[in-house]
């Protein structure tokens, strides 16, 4: 019963740091998209209290980025015009795959080496975020981005998504996670002596 209260407490703590970070990346636009500050805490989420947990965690990010301001931060609002029902089931698979596949990935390297699974878990969680945003990209929403490639000069739409509407907010995911690796590590090593578990992963 402690240890689930202990679950419980750690991850409301998580989801609120999910949800200030989540805000604060409202400031942080690259084109039509906020930079995603929240991969770091839904990684250490989900190493301190479980799979579970990162999955609870991306499907947070998931339905901030779908539900309007003040409660969301509207990132999806476009997309929503265009097709309602395929963005909320793209934009919540994405958040819930991206937390469980992070924290998967973790837990199945650290007990060879930490700080090589925070790595690993830092690349993945921006690879799942943005690939399961660009297959939607293709899979329904193609003729509009066409047309915003043909607006912007772009030959090739499909690259156009990559290079234009998502490629460098990736980049800057990506070197943030990597630069915050051995902090990730150092996060985890503490919550986990302070909801009193082991070094080992949790289910």
């Amino acid at each position: 019963m402690k240890t689930n209260t202990r679950k419980i407490v750690g991850t409301a703590l998580f989801m609120a740091i999910v949800f200030v970070l989540q805000h604060l990346a409202e400031y942080i636009k690259i084109g039509p998209f906020s930079i995603t500050l929240v991969l770091a805490p839904i990684i250490v989420g989900a190493a301190v209290y479980g799979i579970g947990t990162g999955a609870i965690l991306g499907l947070e990010f998931g339905l901030l980025v779908l539900l309007p301001r003040p409660i969301g931060t509207g990132d999806a609002q476009l997309f929503l015009t265009l097709n309602p029902v395929a963005t909320i089931a793209v934009v919540i698979l994405k958040g819930v795959l991206m937390g469980l596949a992070a924290s998967a990935v973790y837990r199945l390297i650290e007990t060879k080496n930490k700080l090589f699974a925070a790595i690993i878990a830092g690349i993945t969680a921006p690879v799942v975020n943005t690939g399961v945003f660009v297959i939607g990209c293709w899979l329904f929403f193609m003729p509009t981005i066409t047309e915003w490639a043909t607006a912007a000069g772009a030959e090739n739409a499909g690259l156009f998504v990559i290079t234009g509407v998502v490629g460098i907010n990736f980049l800057i995911e990506l070197a943030i996670n990597l630069v915050l690796s051995t902090v990730i590590v150092r996060i985890i090593t503490i919550g986990r002596k302070e909801s009193g578990k082991t070094d080992k992963p949790q289910s």
